[in-house]
């Protein structure tokens, strides 16, 4: 089977001298709508975080080289700052009482349950802090419609898949539950007409190479079985949904998945 992955993390601009953090509204060219173009991908605003996205990949080293490029070349866009891959980023008072609407607004476009089949709920705006994403982006068609039974059926088996092959083992790197507060429950979706975007993770996989190879080489082992009748929520149920919105982070300990894929290097924050 063939498939593509890409991705659209996002990052936070930090202060190098104080490491506060600061809004990246209006740092840089390009918008959710109208992303600015750049080699191997793109980059915009996105509230008060900076996103890019890559041309989706074919192979691990593609999908290795073009998150580099594309992050190398959004970081020379703000320099004298710090871009980091922190799943959560806290803002001072003066920071967001300095926002316009738009930077502060949270949830413009809703996103899907793939085990209820129902829209997550909006998340509240009113806090603090803010979560960066790092969502995965998965292809194996043309120009599907996104509103189509078959599609979301698909969609849902294999953002179920997902959080079982990526999702319960974030736990083991990104321990800190606050963004599910807000984004990354268990199987968080969009359809796409190309596949899926699968939004449970959240950025903290940037932080490692290793991490970044990981992640293409478990999305693509995760649709490949998938394509094989070797679906991992068939054999354990709802129970990957459990240990990620529970944030159960010792599970190896508690649970034996046998589910084919390396386990990644456990990452602290930075």
């Amino acid at each position: 089977m063939k498939v593509l992955v890409g991705a659209d993390p996002e990052l936070f601009v930090r202060n190098p001298n104080n490491k506060q953090f600061v809004s990246g509204h209006g740092m840089i060219q390009g918008t959710k709508y109208q992303p600015f173009k750049v080699d191997r991908g793109a980059v915009q605003v996105d509230g008060m975080a900076l996103e890019f996205n890559i041309d989706p990949a074919e192979t691990a080293a593609e999908f290795f080289e073009n998150i580099n490029t594309v992050r190398a070349r959004l970081q020379r866009m703000v320099p004298g700052y710090e871009l980091v891959a922190d799943p959560v980023a806290e803002f001072s008072d003066e920071v967001i009482n300095s926002q316009p609407k738009e930077a502060l607004e949270l949830g413009c476009e809703p996103d899907f349950c793939a085990w209820t089949g129902e829209v997550n709920p909006r998340p509240d705006g009113a806090v603090s802090f803010r979560s960066g994403a790092g969502h995965i982006h998965i292809g194996w068609c043309d120009g599907a419609d996104v509103r189509s039974k078959n599609h979301l059926a698909d969609c849902y088996a294999m953002v179920k898949q997902m959080d079982y092959y990526t999702g319960v083992h974030s736990l083991l790197w990104d321990p800190d539950n606050r963004r599910r507060s807000l984004y990354g429950k268990a199987g968080a979706f969009r359809p796409k007409p190309y596949g899926v975007e699968y939004r449970t993770l959240s950025n903290a996989w940037l932080r490692d190479p290793r991490l970044i190879r990981w992640i293409y080489l478990a999305t693509t082992r995760a649709a490949n079985d998938l394509a094989e009748g070797k679906a991992a929520f068939e054999k354990y149920g709802e129970l990957a949904r459990e240990l990620i919105d529970n944030n159960v982070t010792d599970w190896p300990t508690k649970h034996k998945l046998d589910i084919p894929v390396a386990v990644p290097p456990a990452q602290k924050a930075a």
